[in-house]
């Protein structure tokens, strides 16, 4: 028994030693270059101990790969033969795949918007609240989860029963039931199931969106809101004459990064519906294309349709961040 147990943690151990012995001479002979080196190699030096790592690290782990994915999106679904936009025409003219395209957009039209709306409110509300920090770090608490967690959580409060004589432990159902309405099996009905899956990435985006612009109301000046209340103005139009322009630019920030989360979103979708009943979208047909199917081409095109579509939001969200620098 201890000689099986030896054979297989044995050689991992080695490996371990022999790579702390490479880590810890490499780290020797880098301060032993730098006490010698003079002023302005050290200078150099440090840029090339911490900005080396990280680069060579950024080029092996993000800059091939998506150069990689880019010269596949045009190869064939093995790779091997050059086909053109053949992928990109796939991915826009098949039926299922525009079904993938439209529930993308519905997800990033209504999720963003939805979150930042409601987190703003809530931040707004609980603010002049004496328990606000309470409410607020309760609607915080599914940033904590993760997305797996969370569609597992709403997939019981989704799920349908059937038969009337067992118990229903879906929470939805059990309300349709309480006022008098027939439940369905709600994950199955489109276009339906599709904004209940939204609803849960809203979940847990409206505690992102409630902090930061939580902070970002707090740092609006008192004498610019003491200023607008002598001139009388309402709650309401010093909400949307002072507040909200005031916070226009964090507004902008929390929609980019909420969008950019709904893009990639894959996790709830694969949980709760598998991509079936026309849930699916497009970070999780490229997951089945290209790690299912084993179809390397559709899949890096889709990728690539992926980064695309999140290319603009950066875009706009710099461009915004350098007018608010410009206008200070």
């Amino acid at each position: 028994m201890g000689s099986e147990l030896w054979d297989v943690i044995g050689p991992n151990l080695v490996l371990l030693v022999i790579s702390l012995a490479v880590f810890a001479a490499v780290v020797y002979a880098v301060f032993l270059i730098g006490a010698r080196a003079s002023l302005k190699q050290q200078e150099w030096l440090r840029y090339v101990i911490f900005l080396g790592p990280a680069g060579l690290l950024l080029l092996i782990g993000l800059i091939y790969p998506a150069i990689r994915t880019i010269i596949l999106s045009f190869m064939d679904k093995r790779g091997d033969n050059f086909v053109g936009l053949e992928n990109y025409i796939w991915a826009f003219t098949i039926p299922e795949i525009q079904i993938v395209l439209r529930n993308t957009v519905i997800w990033v039209v209504l999720t963003p918007v939805l979150a930042t709306i409601i987190g703003l409110a809530i931040a707004y509300m609980t603010d002049r609240m004496k328990r606000g920090a309470w409410v607020k770090s309760l609607i915080f608490m599914p940033m904590a989860i993760s997305f797996v967690g969370a569609g597992v959580i709403w997939r019981f409060v989704y799920s349908y029963e059937p038969d009337p004589s067992k118990p229903e432990i879906g929470l939805l159902s059990a309300i349709a039931r309480g006022v008098g309405a027939e439940p369905i099996n709600w994950l199955l009905e489109a276009p339906l199931n599709t904004v209940l899956l939204i609803i849960v990435l809203v979940w847990i985006q409206t505690g992102f969106a409630m902090v930061i612009l939580g902070a970002a109301m707090k740092n609006i000046p008192d004498e610019v809101v003491e200023a607008a209340m002598l001139d009388g103005a309402s709650s309401w139009r010093r909400f949307t004459r002072v507040t909200l322009p005031m916070i226009r630019s964090t507004i902008v920030v929390v929609l980019t990064t909420i969008t950019i989360a709904t893009l990639k979103v894959f996790d709830i979708v694969r949980t709760m519906t598998g991509g079936n009943f026309q849930t699916n979208v497009v970070a999780n047909e490229m997951y089945s294309q290209a790690f299912r199917q084993l179809n390397y081409g559709h899949g890096s095109a889709l990728a690539v349709i992926l980064f695309l579509a999140v290319v603009p939001i950066i875009w706009y969200n710099l461009r915004q961040l350098r007018l608010e620098r410009t206008e200070r």
